[in-house]
């Protein structure tokens, strides 16, 4: 058993001698280039290689070729699906502004149903110390001629001064060259409420009756004095009444009670159903 045994181990020791061996001068032979040996592990060893290359390459979480062209063309699918969308919400902006203006167009109408009116919107604004004129969107092809006046949801804005095909300009009743003839709420008399030099919304009150009981809070309204504003149109409130040695010289301060920096749907008045009716 044991010759056997030793026999067996020689033979094993022997041919692995042997292999080494060859090993050696095979990998010794044309050194500097490749072997036939190195070719043929190369051959069986490098799919293993790159299969456990690309495992590792996918677990690191870097996608392959293919992921990042899918993952670009779903990014610009994207970005064309946010445009079109940033495309939908500015149509429904802009159909809900127009949607607004007709409304405030139709609640100023029924506020001014007394009188025959062309809607328009104002598109300038050109204020110095002593002018505040307004340019509208209407003219002369809309009905639109001078001395016209011109009102808005909170009240009178002023009349119109000049007139182009398409356009026209507004002097407001903060212009200092305005003069408007005015009732006090809380008396039937007239006083005169003109614009103040450098300040847009502020009027000033002057001509007051002396006899007039004249207090803080009062509203003012036109008179229908003048040719140009019809009456009962709201022109502001007095804010101050500021006495003088001489009761006649007293004046108040009034707020308008539209606001000339901000007010864009007008209304130009170009006649009354009473001047309709007499016609």
């Amino acid at each position: 058993m044991k010759n056997k045994f030793g026999k067996t181990n020689f033979i094993g020791v022997l041919i692995t001698t042997l292999i080494l061996v060859i090993i050696v001068v095979v990998s010794s032979v044309n050194a500097g280039s490749s072997s036939v040996f190195n070719q043929v592990v190369s051959a069986l060893f490098t799919p293993i290689q790159n299969g456990f290359a690309h495992i590792g390459y996918s677990m690191s979480g870097n996608p392959n070729i293919s992921d990042v062209d899918k993952l670009k063309q779903e990014n610009e699918q994207l970005k064309k699906e946010n445009e079109e969308l940033k495309n939908g919400q500015r149509e429904l902006e802009v159909i809900k502004k127009e949607n607004d203006t007709l409304k405030e167009y139709q609640n100023l109408k029924d506020k001014f149903s007394v009188f025959t009116t062309v809607p328009g919107m104002v598109i300038e604004r050109s204020y110095s110390n002593y002018d505040k004129i307004l340019v509208i969107n209407v003219g002369a092809a809309d009905g639109i001629k001078e001395n016209m006046a011109v009102a808005c949801g909170q009240g009178l804005v002023g009349h119109v001064i000049a007139v182009n095909e398409h356009t026209a300009k507004v002097q407001t009743i903060a212009d200092t060259a305005n003069t408007i003839s005015a009732n006090i709420s809380t008396s039937n008399q007239s006083i005169l409420v003109k614009g103040t030099i450098g300040v847009t919304q502020e009027l000033k009150a002057t001509s007051i009756p002396a006899e007039a009981t004249v207090m803080q809070g009062d509203t003012l309204t036109t008179s229908g004095l003048g040719g140009i504003y019809p009456k009962g149109i709201l022109i502001g409130t007095i804010k101050e009444i500021v006495n003088t040695k001489n009761q006649t010289d007293r004046y108040a301060t009034i707020i308008p009670s539209v606001n000339f920096n901000t007010v864009n749907t007008i209304l130009v008045i170009t006649s009354s159903t009473t001047e309709n009716k007499q016609e």
